[in-house]
């Protein structure tokens, strides 16, 4: 019941981000800066490399 839940949560968040991506023309009338995009989404990926190393280093002073 949880994983229904829970996969449908991230289909509706999926859904949310594409459709108005989608309606877009083409380069010259997109709303959004590439650069700007490409920077959060390389920020969040150096996170979480960060984040999964610092669990796993506490994880194994723990044992």
């Amino acid at each position: 019941m949880k994983k229904t839940c829970l996969l449908l949560a991230g289909i509706a968040l999926l859904s949310s981000v594409a459709l108005p991506l989608y309606a877009q023309g083409g380069c010259t009338e997109s709303p959004e800066n590439p650069t700007a995009i490409l920077a959060v989404v390389g920020s969040a990926g150096a996170f979480f490399v960060s984040a999964r190393a610092r669990i796993k280093a506490r994880r194994s002073q723990s044992k």
